[in-house]
């Protein structure tokens, strides 16, 4: 893991572009209170996936990566749609285990309490019928096949020789037969992205090459039904022409290999990989063009009674969450300013383990804070609790103002460093850092447990804007 690149000289983002119901929820927060937090808008959730519904002909789904953000709240939105959503209906939809209109079609999970997770928000919509899950992952367990193989509407995107079996041992010990779609790694990828998993060597997929023997295998196995196939070659792509070359080159393999090998062809699942612009004002990065990719998306012709599913994570998620941490000092070190937050890569690993510079704005908040001195009674205080703070003069706080800073964390590591020589304005201790774009692999891929400080909190922003409650 390294640092962050250097952002030099880009500058902190105006506390006043942040959405106003984010800007007075961190500014809501009582002063005295020491604590990081992510929050949601789910409404924006909602409206990407209504988005990409928008672009995708009829024959394509969107089953939602739940890895990019399980919080349950998000998993409701997603599968409600903006206008269920902004109804508060949990009727069902009519379309038995499947989303409601304008939202997704189902969820791609990893783990058996992603699947849980899943389940669970189909439970809440009052879903009925077969209910679509697609699984990935290069190590599923066997309480996970277990699951989906009990699960109807499950799709098992296998990736490997050994899962396959250990699949159908697990459908024949259950007396069921489950769908399967091999995982491909392409001989090529012609994509540009973060993470490349095709078209090199991988612990995802099976090679291209050797995917006839692998459905020749497939034929003799009594309780596994090749469907189609799953192919996820890169992450991040911002490309939309590049994107949809990459369809076309999925759907064309997809009807080679099964008319070759005598598959009847129902599933492409091409995966997720749609990315979204974290550096716009360094990079000049845009967002990808849904329009033009729906456009090509039109003109293409796929074989009746086959449908095609996309995996996105990040595209659905990644605007509808904040993630803000409260500065607990300022200090100056031979030459170089540090902004130490209440918070790290325990909360919010993205930036670190992206090496990307991922811009941030520095909300005012009135009652600066510095450490206290503690007493015995404080050592039995709920933990996130603080002791009442005394004010500091100016002169013994760095002018931060038009000064380049480096934004740390409180773990004991040089690698909890969030942002690296963005230049800012006064930055004073009981300030929030606010990161945009922390809806995706934000809570969940973080180093949760190293030092055991406390959770960030998760809130939800009501429907009203200006008032927030806790989630969870």
């Amino acid at each position: 893991m390294d640092l962050p690149p250097s952002a030099a000289p880009l500058r902190a983002l105006p506390a006043e572009c942040l959405p106003p119901a984010v800007l007075a929820a961190v500014q809501a927060w009582p002063a005295g209170e020491q604590t990081s937090a992510y929050f949601y808008d789910l409404s924006v959730a909602a409206r990407n996936a209504a988005a990409l519904r928008a672009c995708l002909p009829t024959w394509a789904e969107i089953c939602y990566a739940v890895k990019a953000n399980g919080f349950p709240p998000v998993l409701d939105a997603l599968l409600a749609g903006p206008a269920r959503l902004a109804a508060g209906s949990a009727e069902p939809s009519g379309q038995p285990g499947r989303g409601h209109p304008g939202g997704v079609d189902g969820f791609e999970v990893s783990s058996v309490r992603e699947a849980g997770l899943a389940q669970a928000a189909y439970d809440r919509a009052g879903a009925v019928g077969p209910r679509r899950l697609v699984a990935s992952g290069p190590a599923k367990s066997v309480a996970l096949l277990t699951a989906l193989a009990q699960s109807d509407g499950a799709v098992v995107n296998v990736e490997s020789v050994g899962e396959l079996r250990r699949l159908d041992a697990v459908a024949a010990r259950l007396g069921r037969r489950v769908d399967v779609a091999v995982r491909v790694n392409p001989a090529r990828v012609d994509l540009a992205g973060s993470l490349q998993m095709g078209g090199r060597p991988s612990a995802f997929g099976i090679p291209e090459p050797e995917v006839p023997a692998v459905l020749e295998l497939a034929a003799g196995l009594a309780h596994v039904d090749v469907i189609g196939f799953h192919v996820h070659a890169v992450s991040a792509n911002l490309d939309a022409a590049a994107h949809l070359g990459y369809v076309r080159w999925c759907l064309d393999f997809a009807v080679r290999t099964a008319s070759a090998a005598g598959v009847d062809l129902r599933l492409v699942d091409m995966g997720g990989g749609f990315g979204v612009p974290f550096e716009p004002d360094r990079r000049g990065e845009v967002p990808f063009d849904l329009a033009r990719f729906g456009d090509g998306l039109a003109e293409l012709r796929i074989p009746p009674g086959v449908r095609a599913i996309f995996e996105p994570g990040r595209l659905l998620v990644a605007d509808c969450g904040w993630y803000a941490a409260q500065v607990i000092d300022v200090k100056r070190s031979y030459g170089t300013d540090f902004v130490v937050l209440r918070g790290g890569i325990h909360h919010f690993a993205l930036p670190t383990s992206w090496e990307i510079v991922h811009n941030f704005a520095v909300v005012p908040r009135s009652g600066q804070v510095v450490a206290a001195t503690a007493t015995p009674e404080a050592a039995l205080e709920p933990p996130g609790t603080e002791l009442p703070e005394k004010d500091l003069s100016d002169n013994e706080l760095p002018d931060t103002d038009g000064r380049p800073v480096t934004v740390v964390g409180e773990l004991c590591t040089p690698e909890d460093t969030l942002a690296r020589d963005v230049t800012v304005g006064p930055v004073r201790p009981g300030d929030a850092v606010v990161f945009p774009m922390a809806g995706a692999y934000g809570y969940e891929f973080a180093l949760a447990d190293f030092l055991s400080h406390p959770r960030p909190h998760r809130i939800v922003l009501d429907a009203g804007g200006d008032q927030v409650r806790t989630a969870g």
